[in-house]
């Protein structure tokens, strides 16, 4: 008999951070990883030998999410033989500012690469998934695109727009067993919280801790199991109850 494939999860933004988390959570969990990165190849290096070290395979695939023509070219090969049983779509960056100041290449360049992205990456793979008739797909959020947050109107505005995407989406194909959620983290230490000193985060925080990519991976986690085969059309917040 031959052996059973590993399920693959294809995963943006994953070199680093919370997509690193995740896909080390994933590996752990008997999956193949396909590492998307856009530009840190050192970083994306590293993740895959942690990944192999889980002995899984991981796939590196450069590209830039907001550019279809780039994920077409780097999915789409893949795609003719095998078929991703997670997406998580996790790519993402800042670029803060007040509204009133804020430039139209820092608004677009945010939504372009959250909602383009989300686009782009998710209606490369659905159609594969629907014709297997199974599949989740996971997208991170935040807290700022449910409750909004000051200096980060793109942000906030991207974050929730792929709330709403993905309560559309999970209608559409729930009936071909595709499950679509969304994860929503509050203040999770990475790069994008570095620069903020700890002590004016966690006074907002019932918790009282900043959270960390780990915590963030282990609902992505849920999300992909079994245990989680009832759940679609849902916000997870992984905030320690900033926002309730």
């Amino acid at each position: 008999m031959p052996d059973t494939p590993s399920p693959i999860a294809c995963i943006t933004g994953a070199s680093k951070g919370i997509g690193r988390a995740i896909a080390l959570a994933l590996a752990q969990d008997g999956f193949d990883i396909w590492c998307n990165y856009c530009q840190d190849l050192p970083a994306a290096q590293s993740t895959q030998e942690a990944i192999h070290a889980l002995g899984r395979q991981c796939t590196l695939l450069p590209f830039d999410v907001e550019n279809g023509e780039q994920v077409e070219q780097s999915l789409k090969p893949l795609l003719d033989t095998t078929v991703p049983f997670v997406l998580v779509n996790n790519a993402g960056f800042i670029r803060d500012g007040l509204f009133g100041l804020m430039s139209e290449s820092q608004w677009m360049d945010v939504l372009g690469v959250h909602v383009h992205g989300f686009f782009h990456v998710t209606k490369t793979i659905l159609p594969f998934m629907l014709r297997k008739r199974r599949g989740r797909i996971i997208t991170i959020s935040s807290v700022s695109g449910q409750m909004g947050t000051a200096g980060q109107v793109n942000y906030s505005a991207a974050k929730a727009a792929l709330i709403g995407a993905t309560k559309a989406l999970a209608r559409e194909v729930g009936r071909r067993n595709i499950l679509v959620n969304c994860v929503a983290p509050g203040f999770i230490e990475t790069a994008m919280t570095k620069h903020i000193p700890s002590e004016a985060l966690t006074q907002y925080i019932p918790l009282g801790r900043i959270g960390t990519p780990e915590d963030v991976a282990a609902c992505v986690r849920f999300l992909a199991s079994p245990g989680a085969s009832y759940i679609t059309g849902q916000v997870l917040a992984v905030n320690g109850g900033l926002y309730m």
